[in-house]
């Protein structure tokens, strides 16, 4: 017997113009990316946790600040000791480091480095919590109305969250605002010269047309994924949240796009007049995910060499081509500093090593100072 809030659902999808998938389906929502019309959605106002999708909110609020003149790609993003205690991904660099902000995006982007993600947010900002602010304000400004941001790189926290329907604003908002930085999104690896580093999102190796944007994953989160095509003109951004693997939320988002390159234009409710709650507690995926059935599970889904098994018929399977690196590298960064760019801290010690102060100047110092130059006692 269909219950009360499947009917009610799929009622609601009639009304607005857009499929309704499964109860047990996790949150998602397909966008027309030209119009803004939402051709498909799922629980797409149930909160979440963004994992390190949240990056992409750290990008956007790193091309406001472009744009209102405070920094520029070329400005310096320093490595913090904060930072450096950052869990993995990370990039690794010592405390003290300094790269631009335009090789800092495209390491959180590829490599979803945390730590780097942490120093764009005290660059720009001075702190992370300040950094926090900004992302909430971006995000209230361009219609994200159920999200919370408490970091930069989307590490868990219960007081971090946003839905399928945010991050479907958020992707837009990128695309529309700031088209000039989309190669930011479809970067097929890295190479600081003496190792490759390949981006984690499969769809830009799998799925014809795919141009970005953003992975991420925690055992609390699932596996997310916010995926954008463009095929003959029309561009597509689907938002897949809570799979319980990669090959998962790549089978689920490259059926997405599909259904919508395979249907013609249509007009209906756009993100704007979509219903929207967001009232309800994120779900937590551990059990689902990181359990030790969870795993066995997963490793059971491995081919016999251990790689995906991809059950999408939209998703291009096999070994894929060796990427295409951009350069990154250290150091190099000519632009202006951020005015909130935090000063260097003196150490007071190293691993619990008290650091020596300089000796106070005697007396007879101090006199000899104040003598002319050239002048001895």
């Amino acid at each position: 017997m269909t219950s009360i809030r499947s009917m009610l659902r799929a009622a609601l999808g009639a009304a607005f113009g857009f499929a309704v998938f499964p109860a047990f389906a996790g949150p998602s929502i397909l966008v027309d990316g030209n119009t803004g019309v939402v051709l498909q959605a799922d629980n797409a106002s149930q909160r979440w946790y963004p994992a390190s999708l949240t990056k992409l909110m750290t990008t956007y609020v790193a091309f406001r600040a472009i744009d209102a003149g405070e920094v520029t790609l070329d400005s310096p993003v320093r490595i913090s000791v904060e930072a450096t205690k950052e869990r993995p991904s990370k990039m690794g660099y010592p405390a003290g480091t300094v790269i631009t902000l335009g090789n800092a995006i495209r390491m959180i982007m590829v490599k979803s480095a945390n730590d780097v993600a942490t120093a764009i947010g005290e660059s720009l900002a001075g702190s992370t919590s300040a950094f926090a602010e900004r992302m909430n304000a971006e995000a209230k400004r361009i219609g994200m109305t159920s999200s919370h941001f408490v970091n930069a790189h989307g590490w868990h926290s219960d007081e971090q969250y946003t839905t399928a329907h945010d991050l479907a604003v958020l992707a837009m908002a990128l695309k529309r605002d700031y088209p000039q930085y989309a190669s930011f999104f479809d970067i097929e690896a890295l190479s600081d010269g003496k190792k490759l580093i390949p981006n984690h999102n499969d769809m830009i190796f799998r799925f014809a047309g795919a141009d970005g944007m953003k992975t991420g994953y925690t055992c609390d989160a699932g596996y997310n994924l916010v995926a954008s095509a463009t095929r003959n003109g029309r561009v597509m951004v689907a938002v897949v949240l809570g799979e319980k693997s990669v090959g998962d939320r790549t089978d689920k988002a490259a059926d997405l796009l599909a259904q919508g390159f395979g249907a013609p234009p249509r007009t209906g409710a756009d993100l704007a007049s979509m219903p929207v709650t967001g009232e309800r507690e994120p779900f937590n995926m551990r059990e689902s995910v990181c359990s030790k059935e969870a795993r066995k599970e997963l490793l059971a889904s491995l081919d016999e060499k251990g790689r995906i098994i991809f059950k999408s018929a939209h998703v291009t399977g096999g070994e894929l081509p060796v990427p295409k690196p951009e350069p990154i590298f250290v150091g190099g960064a000519t632009g202006p500093a951020s005015p909130f760019y935090p000063e260097v801290k003196r150490p007071e010690s190293i691993n619990g090593i008290p650091i020596p102060m300089p000796r106070p100047e005697r007396p007879s110092e101090l006199k000899a100072s104040a003598q002319p130059a050239g002048v001895t006692q």
